[in-house]
């Protein structure tokens, strides 16, 4: 029953945001809601980078390098097919997990820096929380962005 549901959840996640992530191109991945706020290609790295990393704590080691968790846009231009590359891959190594992980390694606590003794199921769900936060900036951005 875990494995379906979890499924399910990531089927949702993945196609909530694809909507988002299928308007992004190189063009518009400078925008800015102001200039405050991160830019369009710097926050879908985020979200491809943050994937990766936070599924370090469910023993998948990263080889990618955190450029965006805990940094300021400073304008550089992401190339858009690298982050789109680092979501798909994020989205596989989720989909292993479901796939690979018992019922009861799901609920079993494992120790993290950010959020202390989480089980991985609530780990799963918060990665899931922050691809749509971040997917709802994008939106945003790409509606009145500058």
């Amino acid at each position: 029953m875990t494995k379906g549901i979890l499924y399910d959840l990531l089927a949702q996640n993945r196609k909530t945001c694809d909507f988002t992530f299928n308007e992004i191109t190189q063009e518009n991945s400078t925008l800015k809601l102001n200039e405050d706020t991160a830019s369009v290609g710097f926050i879908y790295r985020h979200i491809g980078e943050l994937m990766h990393l936070l599924a370090q704590f469910f023993g998948i080691p990263a080889e990618v390098k955190n450029t965006t968790m805990g940094k300021i846009d400073n304008g550089k231009v992401y190339n858009k097919e690298e982050s789109q590359k680092l979501v798909e891959d994020g989205y596989k190594k989720l989909s292993d997990l479901v796939e690979n992980l018992s019922e009861k390694e799901w609920i079993e606590t494992i120790d993290t820096p950010f959020f202390g003794p989480i089980s991985r199921t609530k780990l799963f769900a918060h990665i899931l929380y922050h691809n749509t936060y971040h997917c709802g900036q994008i939106t945003l951005t790409l509606k009145r962005g500058r």
